[in-house]
């Protein structure tokens, strides 16, 4: 099984690739079933956050060479691309403005496609033997996958234009500090610690997490006045919902909030 997801305690949903999948994610038949398992999810009223894992040397490796070769004798390499962008694409958008929270457990490296696949999520915890190459600009193309609008808000944009233009290869501890990683873990310690990552961020309620991923995203494309407007229309919407009740309800008596009931009325 290309992929396969396991549901945990505290709405916590672990997607992991298998090698032949993480080696080769955007193969029709690797990239379906992950498409597949992260819609369900993201139905999923009882999730509330998600931990995408690879397996072995790679956590996604991107377009497979031997594809867009025989794609390229065939004739049909711009179609092909045009499919495997026509997929991933919104895929990402999705994961962006989902209310789930994504917590991108990289084992090993990400480049191309699998690059963007990880830098659309909320969180990123490292193993110390991940690489991140950008891989764009020695097969001749330029970058896909939100590379481009991901990595900058994240290290800033002469950091990432270096990193294309230079066809830079970060060690994971290079991609701490320059912020594209959040922490690195020890092997062992990787998935119990996505795991833990996952699990505390998606505790708060449905409102808080959908409507900062919002925020946040917005904030660097729209005028201040646009953004105050913007947040003033979600916290309107989020205040009349349970969770706010709950809230401050908990706040008022000291207690700690717990918005899983009301979430998944």
């Amino acid at each position: 099984m290309p992929v396969s997801t396991d549901m945990l305690e505290g709405g916590v949903a672990v997607i992991t690739m298998s090698p032949a999948a993480s080696q080769n994610t955007f193969s029709n038949t690797h990239f379906i079933p992950l498409l597949t398992n992260l819609e369900e999810v993201m139905a999923n009223p009882s999730c509330r956050s998600v931990v995408i894992t690879g397996t072995g040397k790679f956590f996604s490796s991107g377009g497979n060479i031997d594809d867009f070769s025989e794609a390229i004798d065939k004739g049909e390499i711009g179609s092909k691309v045009q499919e495997m962008t026509g997929r991933l694409h919104p895929l990402l958008l999705k994961i962006r403005t989902s209310d789930k929270v994504f917590v991108c457990a990289m084992n090993g490296s990400a480049a191309g496609g699998g690059l963007g696949l990880a830098l659309s999520c909320d969180y990123r915890v490292c193993s110390h033997e991940a690489k991140i190459p950008s891989a764009f600009f020695r097969l001749g193309l330029s970058p896909d996958g939100g590379t481009t609008w991901l990595l900058p808000r994240l290290v800033g944009n002469q950091i990432a234009r270096k990193f294309f233009f230079n066809s830079e290869v970060w060690s994971a501890e290079q991609a701490l500090e320059y912020g594209a990683i959040d922490e690195l873990s020890d092997s062992e310690q990787l998935m119990p610690r996505s795991i833990e990552v996952a699990r505390e961020w998606g505790k708060w309620s449905l409102s808080s997490r959908r409507g900062t991923k919002q925020l946040l995203d917005a904030s660097t494309s729209t005028f201040f006045e646009t953004q105050l407007q913007f947040e003033q229309s979600l916290m309107v919407a989020s205040s009349q919902t349970k969770d706010f009740t709950e809230g401050v309800r908990s706040f008022k008596n000291r207690l700690e909030p717990s918005f899983n009931k009301s979430e998944e009325e």
